[in-house]
């Protein structure tokens, strides 16, 4: 098994956002905000703040400054959650839907210049094989230090 297959893996992400950095920015977005904008997108309008955050992959407080960032744009807006006044609810405002199509047209056209010269079969191969990773690492992190060390 070749042993920088972590490394590879572990870099991919790095280079797939630095070549979309690359391209975004005509559009003057830094890759904290397109990746906040991206994912409120696919969520859908109206994610609790702390969602938002959790689906990026950051802590809630870290989120508020690149949110007051966008707020200032015009390209969100929060709102009072009426269940739970603490809550905090993000939607997207109209001037966001052209922007976020142009950074979807730049993803899609990145991701096929990535992806040229495999196959869909390869692809679902590959896609296959991360899933089973994933699981796997989600599996051992899931164990705990006395587990491993009781006898079978």
């Amino acid at each position: 098994m070749p042993e920088n297959i972590g490394f590879k893996i572990a870099r991919l992400p790095r280079l797939w956002r630095a070549i979309l950095d690359e391209r975004l920015a005509p559009l003057e977005l830094t890759q904290t905000r397109w990746v906040t904008l991206y994912h409120l997108w696919k969520l859908g309008d109206g994610q609790p703040q702390c969602d938002l955050a959790r689906a990026i992959g950051v802590e809630a407080p870290s989120l508020v400054r690149t949110l007051d960032q966008l707020t200032e744009q015009g390209l969100i807006e929060r709102r009072q959650c009426q269940d739970d006044r603490r809550t905090k609810r993000i939607f997207l405002t109209k001037e966001a839907t052209p922007l976020l199509e142009r950074i979807d047209a730049v993803a899609t056209e990145a991701r096929a210049e990535m992806l040229a010269g495999i196959s869909e079969a390869e692809l679902d191969m590959f896609d296959d094989i991360l899933t089973r990773i994933e699981q796997n690492g989600i599996r051992l992190q899931s164990r705990t230090p006395e587990k491993e060390s009781e006898p079978g």
